[in-house]
């Protein structure tokens, strides 16, 4: 490796074709280290990434919160990229020490995954939202739209792996469904018999319109939904059930998670189901959970 050119360029394959991250990961990653490189142009304009010293690392975080660039979570992120970056060059020993290796972020304020109640989503997914609907032209997309929120909160894929879902990864014979997940990784997700009949239904009602389409959930058109096509449905489906101020696809899933955790899950089998690769990741669920055991405690105990 050589010049500074060289060694992102080799960092991001080993991203792509090593460690198999997703076209979007790895572009968050080219995005915060290019930002960096920038900044040490500008600032330290003779100074080359494998001679960076802690300073000028401080320097560029500094600057960011400065001009407002960037709050605590993206200065957060931004450094993760960077650290990511220096264990690359140490693992190739183009380095000994990382810049970084003494940095001490900002804390975060952990916030506790929002969720809707148990009866707003039964509400969502209940088949009276969609019967009567004869309308020909608004069927289709009614249905698709339905299926995909019930499916969202069944089973707590992410949007990437419900827009990626293809129909070989339905398993009609042991209702499951396999799923691609960040870094390319299968996992497999149990469904409901009710969820893979209706599934069903959709897969027939899709091939009397439709050939030759791989992808499981389609537009009328034919042609495979895209990321913000399914946040504006999912985001119009929730406006009807619940007045909480955020309403995404990812809700469903903080959705799905809460839920089992309440009902007894196994927090280990909660993060293989939700495919975390860290059980720290899964554990922000428990404390919803012990928030409602006190919510219990508060309103049946005679002396809460």
């Amino acid at each position: 490796m050589g010049n500074t050119s060289s060694y992102l360029q080799s960092f991001f394959d080993y991203l792509q074709f090593e460690k198999r991250y997703s076209k979007h990961t790895i572009i968050a990653y080219k995005t915060d280290l290019l930002q960096f490189v920038d900044y040490l142009f500008v600032q330290y304009p003779d100074t080359k990434v494998e001679v960076v010293e802690p300073f000028m690392v401080r320097s560029w975080m500094a600057a960011l919160k400065e001009k407002n660039e960037a709050g605590n979570k993206s200065i957060h992120r931004k450094a993760s990229s960077l650290k990511s970056f220096y264990r690359f060059l140490l693992k190739e020993s183009v380095i000994i020490r990382s810049p970084l290796a003494t940095l001490v972020l900002p804390k975060l304020n952990k916030r506790l995954p929002s969720f809707l109640k148990e009866e707003e989503a039964f509400e969502l997914i209940s088949e009276k939202r969609i019967e009567g609907i004869i309308d020909e032209k608004d069927f289709w997309e009614q249905r698709t739209n339905h299926l995909i929120v019930k499916l969202f909160y069944e089973s707590g894929i992410r949007l990437s792996e419900l827009i990626n879902l293809k129909e070989n990864q339905i398993d009609e014979s042991y209702c499951q469904i396999r799923v691609l997940g960040k870094g390319n990784k299968e996992r497999i997700v149990p469904i409901s018999k009710d969820l893979l009949t209706d599934m069903q239904l959709y897969l027939t009602e899709k091939s009397n319109r439709l050939e030759g389409v791989d992808n499981f959930f389609v537009m009328k058109n034919g042609k495979a939904l895209y990321p913000k096509k399914v946040y504006n449905a999912v985001k119009k489906l929730l406006s009807e059930v619940t007045s909480m101020q955020k309403k995404s696809p990812h809700i469903l899933r903080h959705s799905f998670a809460t839920h089992l955790m309440n009902h007894g899950a196994d927090l280990n089998a909660v993060k293989e189901l939700l495919g975390h690769t860290s059980l720290a990741a899964t554990q922000v669920y428990t404390h919803n959970t012990i928030e409602k055991l006190k919510d219990i405690h508060k309103k049946a105990h005679p002396k809460a």
